[in-house]
């Protein structure tokens, strides 16, 4: 199984385990007399199984990320530049946004609100660190292509 494929499996097995949240706890009381519509012993059983193999996808995920080398660099050394780079990013666009806004003056009289940053540099930063993220994203999926999943 290449690493992209478990990816993905991870994130439906994510999906059907909040599913199974929100399934289970509309079954868990039913008023005395009448059915659940579903078990909910067979639900959480169904959860059990479902968490089983999410744990055993992340342990070989988590393994396969730290044994692979990209240039020098493990998968979870980019992984990490990647997260950082995009929180990075967010920061940069929250403040160009906020330099970036109107503040109208009814009169010639009320203090003018300026930028405190200049807004051009901050955005050519922005850009070229989408591009760098752009790249680190498609290198990443591209090596998760390549990859074969270790221990599963």
């Amino acid at each position: 199984m290449k690493l992209a494929e478990a990816l993905q499996e991870r994130a439906d097995l994510n999906r059907r385990i909040e599913q199974l949240r929100v399934r289970i706890t509309a079954n868990a009381l039913v008023q005395e007399g009448e059915k659940t519509a579903e078990d909910p012993q067979t639900l959480l059983d169904e959860l059990a199984a479902c968490t089983e193999r999410l744990c055993a996808l992340i342990r070989a995920i988590n393994r396969t990320n730290c044994e692979t080398d990209v240039g020098g660099k493990t998968l979870t050394d980019l992984i990490a530049e990647r997260d950082s780079k995009r929180v990075l990013l967010s920061v940069y666009h929250d403040a160009v946004d906020a330099a970036s806004r109107v503040v109208s003056r009814a009169t010639r009289s009320e203090i003018r609100i300026l930028p405190a940053l200049n807004v051009k540099a901050l955005q050519e930063k922005a850009d070229l660190l989408s591009k760098e993220l752009r790249l680190l994203d498609n290198a990443l999926q591209e090596q998760n292509w390549k990859t074969e999943l270790i221990g599963l």
